[in-house]
Order: C-alpha cells, then sequence, then structure tokens
C-alpha cells in the first residue's frame, strides 16, 4: 500500500517524459488524461484502505485528508485534461514540438500537485508548490501571443513573490523547531504539541507563510494576476490552475492552521482567514459586476469561492471544515467543467466578450446547456454541493457568534450571484445581430466539438455528491479529523 504514494508522482514523469518525446499525436493528447486517472484511482483506492500509509520514515504521507485531496486533483484533472481534447479535423498524426511540450508541461503540474499533497514535509510541499509556478508559468504563455507572455511573466513575478514570502515563514517555523529541540518541518510533529516552540517566533512564521500561500490560493488582496493569467492560459490550464492548484495552495494553508491552533491558539489564524475570506468576496462581488469578459469573469469567481473557503476554515470546527472539503470538489469540478465549456465557446465565437456572445441557447445548445449547469453550480442552486456547502458554512458561523461576518457573506453572495446571472443570461438568451437561425450551427463545424462525457460526469458529480452522506459524508469528517478537529 506504501507504494501507492509513489504511484501518481511516477506516472506524471514517466508520461511527461514519453509526450516530450513521443511522435503519436494520441498518445500526446491522451497523457494528461492518463495521469488524471492514475490520481483518482489512487486517492479512491487511499481513501478506501481508510489507513495512515507512509513511505521513507514518513517523508510521504497520506491520511484521510492528503487521499481526498489527491481525488480531487484526479477527478479535476481528468474533467480539464479529457474534456479539453477538442475534435480538430484533418489534424496530422505526427505531433508537433509545442503540442509535446504542453502536454509534457502538463503531466508535470498533475504530479506536482500530487507531491504536495503526500508529503508530510513542509519543506517538500513548498518545492512542489514552486514546481507548479515553473510549469503553470509556461503554461500561462503557451500561446505566445502579447497578452499571453505578459500573463505569464505577471504570474511568475508575483507567484514567486508569494511562494518567497512562504519560504521565509517555514524557514522561521523551520528555526522555532530546532530552537526547541527538534529541528523539523514535519507538520504530524509540530502539530503534536510535545515541542515547547516559540510563540512568538511561531506568530511570525504562521503569518508569512499563510500571507505567502495565499497568493497561490487566490485570495484578495494577493489575486492581481489571477485574471490575466487564466483568460489567457489554454481552457484546461486555467480549469486546473482555478479548480485545483488554489485547492493545494489552500491545504497548506489548513496545514498551517493546524500547526498554529496548537502553539498560538485559534485566534490569530481565524482573524487572518475571516478578513482575506470577506475582502476576497467584496472584492470578486465589485468586479464581476463590472466584468465584460467571461473568462475574467470566471477568474473573480475563483477569488469569490476561495473566500467562502477561508471563512468556513476560520469558523473551524468539523462542521465548517467538512463544508469546506465539499466546497473544494464542487467549486474544482464546477469550475473546470466552466472553462472547458469557455474554451469552446471561445474556439465558436472568436471573441471572449460577454457584450459579442448572444444566443448560446438556440444557436449551440451543446454549448449553453452545459455552460448553465455550470453556472448552476457554481452559483450554489440545488442540488450542487456548492448549496449544502455554502448553507452549512454560513449555518456554523452563525452557531459560532459570528453572525455579522455570516450577514456579510450572505450580501457578498447576492451581489455576486446577480452580476453571474446577468451576464450569464445575456450570453445564454437575447438574439443575435448576426442573423443566425435558432439551431442553424450548433457547434460552427469542427470548432468547439470535444467530448461531453467529461462535463456531464463532473456536473452530474456536484448534483449528487451532497446527498451521499454515506460514504462522502464519512470520508469528509475522517478528513476534517485529519486536522485535528474532532
Amino acid at each position: 500500500m506504501a507504494m501507492l504514494l509513489l504511484l501518481v508522482p511516477a506516472a506524471a514523469v514517466l508520461l511527461g517524459a514519453i509526450s516530450a518525446v513521443a511522435r503519436a499525436r494520441s498518445i500526446v493528447r491522451l497523457s494528461g488524461v492518463l495521469v488524471s486517472a492514475v490520481a483518482v484511482v489512487t486517492g479512491g483506492a487511499l481513501l478506501a484502505a481508510g489507513d495512515v500509509v507512509e513511505l521513507g520514515g514518513g517523508l510521504l504521507r497520506a491520511d484521510a485528508l492528503s487521499a481526498f485531496m489527491l481525488t480531487v486533483i484526479g477527478a479535476v484533472g481528468l474533467t480539464a485534461t479529457w474534456g479539453g481534447l477538442v475534435r480538430e479535423e484533418g489534424a496530422p498524426a505526427v505531433a508537433g514540438r509545442e503540442e509535446r511540450r504542453y502536454a509534457a508541461l502538463v503531466c508535470v503540474f498533475l504530479g506536482a500537485m500530487s507531491l504536495a499533497v503526500l508529503t508530510d514535509n513542509l519543506g517538500v510541499f513548498w518545492v512542489a508548490l514552486e514546481a507548479t509556478t515553473i510549469t503553470t508559468a509556461f503554461l500561462v504563455g503557451h500561446r505566445r501571443t502579447a497578452r499571453a507572455v505578459e500573463a505569464a511573466w505577471k504570474y511568475v513575478v508575483l507567484g514567486s513573490v508569494g511562494v518567497a514570502i512562504a519560504l521565509l515563514g517555514l524557514v522561521l517555523l523551520y528555526a522555532a523547531s530546532r530552537s526547541a529541540g527538534e529541528a523539523t518541518l514535519s507538520w504530524v510533529a509540530l502539530t503534536t504539541g510535545d515541542l515547547p516552540l516559540d510563540p512568538g517566533l511561531v506568530r511570525v512564521a504562521v503569518g508569512l507563510t499563510i500571507l505567502g500561500l495565499a497568493t497561490k490560493a487566490d485570495l484578495a488582496p494577493m489575486h492581481s494576476w489571477l485574471p490575466d493569467a487564466l483568460s489567457q492560459a489554454p481552457a484546461p490550464v486555467s480549469g486546473l490552475m482555478s479548480g485545483v492548484l488554489a485547492a493545494v495552495s489552500f491545504y497548506g494553508i489548513l496545514r498551517v492552521q493546524a500547526i498554529a491552533d496548537v502553539v498560538l491558539g485559534p485566534g490569530l489564524v481565524r482573524g487572518l482567514l475571516l478578513a482575506a475570506g470577506i475582502l476576497s468576496l467584496a472584492v470578486a462581488g465589485a468586479l464581476i459586476l463590472r466584468q465584460r469578459d467571461y473568462t475574467r469573469m470566471l477568474a473573480y469567481s475563483s477569488v469569490e469561492h476561495m473566500g467562502i473557503m477561508a471563512i468556513g476554515a476560520a469558523i473551524g470546527g468539523p462542521l465548517a471544515l467538512a463544508a469546506v472539503l465539499l466546497h473544494v470538489l464542487g467549486h474544482g469540478l464546477a469550475k473546470a467543467s466552466l472553462f472547458v465549456v469557455a474554451g469552446r465557446i471561445h474556439a465558436v465565437e472568436g471573441t471572449s466578450a460577454v457584450a459579442d456572445v448572444r444566443a448560446l441557447l438556440a444557436c449551440h445548445p451543446r454549448l449553453a446547456v452545459p455552460f448553465v449547469a455550470g453556472l448552476a453550480a457554481l452559483l450554489g442552486f440545488p442540488p450542487f454541493a456548492l448549496f449544502f456547502s455554502e448553507v452549512t458554512i454560513v449555518l456554523a458561523g452563525w452557531r459560532a457568534g459570528l453572525g455579522w461576518a455570516m450577514g456579510a457573506v450572505v450580501a457578498l453572495l447576492l451581489v455576486i450571484f446577480a452580476g453571474l446571472v446577468r451576464a450569464g443570461g445575456a450570453m445564454v438568451l437575447g438574439s443575435r445581430q448576426d442573423g443566425t437561425a435558432d439551431g442553424a450551427d450548433d457547434g460552427a463545424g469542427s470548432r468547439g466539438r470535444g467530448p461531453l462525457a467529461p462535463l456531464v460526469l463532473a456536473l452530474s458529480a456536484t448534483a449528487t455528491v451532497g446527498f451521499l452522506a454515506v460514504p462522502v459524508g464519512q470520508v469528509l469528517e475522517r478528513a476534517a479529523a485529519s486536522l485535528g478537529v474532532s
């Protein structure tokens, strides 16, 4: 069972290397799908085992939370990579250099995220997170247009600054453990409470680490790289960055929060996350209302949902944390699906401007139906998972004495709801100015054509998972308990 911890990183390296040199286009295109499938199967196997699995003296470790996150990485990755296989009539059988490089980078990206959630060492977690920055920087600039290159450089600069701040925090945390007599970055060792860590040094270390990780977790005000990067990256990459990379960074915040709660009590991190969460909702609401680009609109929606997760983590307790993890899964699947559909819409319409896309339901129902379903899931309509997670977080916050904050959260969610419905409704309904007849061009030939199965599976999962108290509820409870919450 311990060898399962090596399976996904090894598969990512092997398939990435094959993609970099393979000539067969079919192998190159399927490499990311295969890595994602391996991650889903491995995560499911670790969840089914129900035991903590360690390898390398604890350097690699999977508890219920790690296994859950690995499963989410695989599920979101499968949605994005499989859904991103847009049909191209007359395409050559031999993969070009750019296509091979893209496939290899996607494999490494998936492997790095998997390694980040499968290690017990915060230093290894940092290295894996930095690897995602390097790979995604090239993926954001993959199209090599002026805007794509600018977005890639902006992402590299701001992302690297955030990761560097997190590194400084981890160095101080390591120094605190060394002063306590056991130099370690193992989160298990640091959460036992056995080490007499210096509270002052830990306070600074935790603050810097959370600030740095918040940059990759799409939390305001460290989010400014996000809309440019996600609007310029290929649609599957945007789905992965928004749907799961931010969640992996937030996973690191949860681990650091567990350490801070043991050493300092919950006050410090609760205040930081609550402030960042409410600010993220406010920023997302203000920008979504005036957004004219649907890819950037989806990017700002990520800021909103990461803010909700931060608020849930600030509330704490098994109920709120289980809801946060359900939100991670629901948001990842919905957002990956929406970015895939957004990429297809752009291929058909040739624009990402909301004002230039009209009557999708009449002219392109194959695009409109999953787009509407994805928006419904993202907005928290029942029966989708985000409905249950958001309601649970608000109720848990109310019970925790944070009624004022929950009132602000509900008000901001209504503002965001109005902005997304207005833009989405305008794209799906209305009339076209070009005289296109209803249903006359369902997909514009080969453009915008791609498999519907991954979208159907992802959105169906978000619609049913909230009802599965057994076994999903048990998995969420076990994952929350991995953070020392019971």
